[in-house]
């Protein structure tokens, strides 16, 4: 079996919607500039919220591994 490396980095996603939606919009963000994503690891989910407190947009932080050419 060859071996073969990886590389994690760590991207945020936002929605005005959801958490799901802001996980989906980085994945599909990273997906068009770098090749063979493997695994999205949700680290942490939080609220940007407006001067009154409203919610303004859901983050989610993730770490994302994709395998490394180079």
């Amino acid at each position: 079996m060859a071996e073969s490396v990886y590389k994690v980095i760590e991207l945020i996603g936002t929605s005005k919607e959801s958490w799901e939606k802001a996980a989906s919009a980085a994945i599909t963000r990273a997906g068009k500039s770098l090749r063979d994503l493997r695994v999205a690891e949700v680290v942490q989910l939080d609220l940007q919220l407006d001067a009154k407190g409203k919610v303004e947009a859901y983050r989610a932080k993730m770490k994302v591994s994709f395998k490394f050419e180079g």
